[in-house]
This record gives structure tokens, C-alpha cells and sequence, in this order.
């Protein structure tokens, strides 16, 4: 007999499109629910015969939310294949435009994607249920949360000349420093931004405190946990080693270099999405499923490396007995504890003469065939590794993005918050729309994950074992 299935297509407030599928048994209640990527990929394809010094500038083309993300990485497997090292104002540099990156995307994330969850209620007015109903009912929260994003972008466009698609980070090092008159603009924002941040974090701990079956319904489950760390096991979103741990803080992998991911990382496909499912091969598949982004980076973590997101950090270990924090719906908080770090750290790279007056380039040219490059991206380890010739065209093109590597970790994140809330058939729109905050957790970027190619309207069809559409659900 046919299964009752309730198709959630496209997934809201998200980057990109998807869908979500949920097959009832006969007595109404969820077997399985998969989430469905819904994009071609094409990036690594076409990429092939082009310069590898002009892949910074292709690649960030793939998102216009974290365009920064894939500049870096591009730049830093550039880095590689010319086998040289950046000077340390280049270092700085780069940190310092990721952590504006990190600070813009999340607050987003947070602010703009997900708060009307938590400020308006799961099961609130769905036509109000959005950054204008955010805007109509709390427009300080609001409007703090545009400018804390708008801090992030400026950043951005005093180091790269524009907020979107800068042309700056280069193989080598970046095309010039930061001018010395944008540090005041940039010292002027750091007060009002810190105590935004502050408030999103107060507010979301009072928010834990009082809804804790959201907190044990959304993604808890055991995993690995991936990211970069300094080598002393402190907090790293763009250099450093990678580090993998289990979900009892047992370290699985420690000081690995990160241009030899591939040979602990492995890439299935399923034919229900078009992302790449990847896995630690040591572990198998899907057995090796590990988690990225801020709750790995802080699960990892021995320290943030920062005043005031250390003090965070023990805070937010502390919601686990072994300090390893499970679930997916954390996320949210570790997000705001990463833009204080990155708030903290452009404070402190602003102020440093060096990004001023020291030497921000190298030149060279083809050095090996191959060459990755590997920074955090707002939602995790993104990974960039090409192959070229010895003129530097480029004959082969892999890129492992952080949402692809929370594919395993969405599918289950997913289908546990349907098994908890969907029972007897009885479907209210306020759970399908938990469904959907399950995947917001992770704030997938599927334009970075995919391809996108067109866009498909918003609904959910219910359909009995005899295959008819019994009732439909449509979002204008």
C-alpha cells in the first residue's frame, strides 16, 4: 500500500530552495521524512580550463551571502599551488574580512531568518511570521539586528572595496591593505555592535530556559564534529588544523593538515538530492556523519581566543555534562557567541600597525599541480581543491561546501522534530513550519551548495495510500 507523504516544497527562510518529504504509516504517524536538494551543481564543472589566479573572483560568484567565504578559500588554494606563505599583514587581513563575513551572515541568520520563530511563536500568523512582523512588534531588536548585519558588510567594503563580490583576497596575499582612516569608523562601531550581541545572546539563553522541548526535539542526536583549530586546540575560522571530536569530547582526529582532507573525507550521493553527502571514511557510510559550523566549532573549541566569547564559551559548554553540546537548535546560540569573538577580533586587528604598513603580497607562479585551500565559512569548513597544469589552468575542480557536510545531519535533524510533533495524522501548520526551523538551524546556503536553476512555488500536499491529494497546503 502507498504511504501518506506531505511535501513541504520550497523550505522557507532559507538561501536557496529545497523541499521536505514526509511519509505517514496508516495510522498518521511519521516513518521517515528526507530532505530534498532540489539544485544542479555546475560550479565544478565549468571551472575547468580557467586560470587558477581567477578563481577568487569566479568562485565567490557562486553566493551572494558569503561570497567572502569562497574568495578566501579560493585565495588560499592559490596560496598552495604557488607553495608559498602570505606575510603576516595579509594573515590579519584575511581574518579580519572572514570575521566580518561571519559577522554579517550570521546576524542574518539570527536576526533576519530565524528570531520570528522565537519572538512571534512557531504557530503565529504565518503571513506575519517574517523580519516585517519582527520589524512591526520589536523594532529596536529589529533594527539592531539590520545595523549589527550592515557593521559586518562595511567591514567588508572598507578592506574589498564592495560588500558583495569584493575583488581583493589574491594568491599571495590581497590587492592592498586596509586604509588607515577607515580604523576610527571601524572602533566607532564596536560599542553599539558588542551590546547587540549581548542582547541576541541574553535573549536567546532566556528563550533555551523556557522552551526546552524545542531544544531536545531539534537535531539532539549523537555525531561527530568537524572544524579548524589553533594548534593548541583554541578557536580558528581560517587558518589553523583540522580537529574532529565524537559527541563525548573524544578527539577522533587532531592537528590534521587541512590541504589532506581527502583522505579522511569521503563523498557519497543519494538519488533523492542533488547534494553530495560527505562522511568520514574511517567511519563509513553514513556511519561517519559528522556535523560543521558553529556548534562544531565550538564543540571543538578549548577556548574562543577572546574576552568575552571565552566567558561565552564556558557558558554554552556548560549546557552538556561533557561540554559537548548535541543539539542541532544551539546552533542559534553558538552563532551569536562567534560574532562576538569576530567583533572582539576586529577590534584587536584594526589596531595592529602591521595591517597598515607591512607587506600584504608575494608573487610567484606554478609550483605544484594541485593545490587546496581551506577557511570556515559562516556554516563550516569549506573546502577548495584544484588541479592544474603546468601553465595553472585548471583540469579538475572539487569543492566540499559546509552544507553539503550537514547533509546526513539535516536529513536526521529533520526527521526526528517530524516523529516528535506530527502524531495521528493531526497536522497543524505551526509543526510543519518546526520542520522547516530544523533546517534553519543550519542556515544551509544551497546557492553555495548547488547550482540554482529557477524557483518553484511553496506547498504541502497530503496524499492517501491510494494516491490521491486528500488536502493542499499553499503559501502565496
Amino acid at each position: 500500500m502507498a504511504q501518506k507523504r506531505i511535501v513541504l516544497d520550497p523550505v522557507t527562510r532559507i538561501e536557496g530552495h529545497a523541499k521536505i518529504s514526509i511519509y505517514l504509516d496508516e495510522n498518521g504517524n511519521v516513518e521517515e521524512a528526507q530532505f530534498h536538494v532540489t539544485e544542479v551543481r555546475g560550479f565544478e564543472k565549468f571551472c575547468e580550463g580557467r586560470l587558477y589566479t581567477e578563481m577568487p573572483g569566479i568562485t565567490q560568484r557562486i553566493c551572494g551571502i558569503c561570497p567572502v567565504s569562497h574568495l578566501l578559500a579560493s585565495a588560499r588554494a592559490g596560496d598552495d599551488i604557488m607553495g608559498i606563505t602570505i606575510p603576516e599583514a595579509a594573515r590579519l587581513l584575511r581574518y579580519m574580512m572572514n570575521s566580518a563575513q561571519i559577522v554579517q551572515s550570521h546576524a542574518l541568520s539570527f536576526f533576519h531568518l530565524s528570531s520570528p520563530d522565537f519572538l512571534l511563536g512557531f504557530d503565529s500568523d504565518p503571513a506575519k511570521r517574517n523580519i516585517f512582523g519582527v520589524i512591526e512588534k520589536f523594532p529596536d531588536l529589529a533594527r539592531r539586528g539590520i545595523r549589527l548585519r550592515k557593521f559586518g558588510q562595511e567591514v567588508i567594503e572598507m578592506l574589498g572595496g564592495r560588500k558583495i563580490h569584493p575583488a581583493w583576497a589574491v594568491p599571495g596575499g590581497v590587492r592592498e591593505p586596509l586604509s588607515e582612516d577607515k580604523k576610527q569608523i571601524i572602533l566607532d562601531w564596536i560599542p553599539e555592535v558588542k551590546e547587540t550581541t549581548k542582547m541576541g545572546i541574553e535573549f536567546f539563553k532566556s528563550y533555551i530556559d523556557k522552551n526546552k522541548d524545542v531544544v531536545e526535539n531539534f537535531g539532539n542526536f549523537p555525531s561527530y564534529f568537524l572544524g579548524l583549530v589553533n594548534e593548541d586546540g583554541s578557536y580558528n575560522h581560517h587558518d589553523g588544523f583540522i580537529r574532529v571530536i565524537d559527541s563525548n569530547g573524544n578527539i577522533v582526529l587532531d592537528k590534521v593538515d587541512p590541504r589532506k582532507y581527502y583522505e579522511y573525507i569521503g563523498e557519497s550521493t543519494s538519488d533523492h538530492s542533488y547534494l553530495k553527502f560527505p562522511y568520514l571514511k574511517s567511519f563509513g557510510y553514513p556511519g561517519g556523519m559528522y556535523r560543521v559550523g558553529p556548534l562544531a566549532r565550538l564543540n571543538i573549541a578549548k577556548s574562543m581566543g577572546t574576552p568575552l566569547a571565552d566567558k561565552e564559551l564556558k557558558e554554552f559548554k556548560s549546557f552538556s555534562p561533557n561540554g559537548v553540546v548535541l543539539s542541532s537548535f544551539m546552533y542559534h546560540y553558538a552563532r551569536l557567541i562567534e560574532i562576538l569573538h569576530c567583533i572582539e577580533k576586529i577590534e584587536e586587528i584594526v589596531q595592529n600597525p602591521i595591517i597598515y604598513k607591512g607587506k600584504y603580497r608575494v608573487y610567484g607562479g606554478v609550483n605544484k599541480e594541485m593545490g587546496v585551500g581551506v577557511s570556515e565559512a559562516p556554516r563550516g569548513t569549506l573546502f577548495h581543491h584544484y588541479w592544474v597544469d603546468e601553465n595553472g589552468i585548471l583540469t579538475k575542480v572539487n569543492l566540499i561546501i559546509a552544507t553539503g557536510q550537514n547533509n546526513l545531519g539535516m536529513n536526521k535533524t529533520v526527521d526526528q522534530i517530524a516523529k516528535a510533533y506530527i502524531k495521528n495524522g493531526d497536522i497543524k501548520e505551526g509543526m510543519l513550519n518546526r520542520i522547516e526551523a530544523g533546517i534553519r538551524c543550519y542556515d544551509p546556503c544551497l546557492s553555495c551548495s548547488t547550482h540554482a536553476i529557477g524557483q518553484m512555488p511553496i506547498k504541502v500536499e497530503i496524499i492517501d495510500k491510494s494516491g490521491n491529494i486528500v488536502k493542499t497546503i499553499v503559501r502565496d
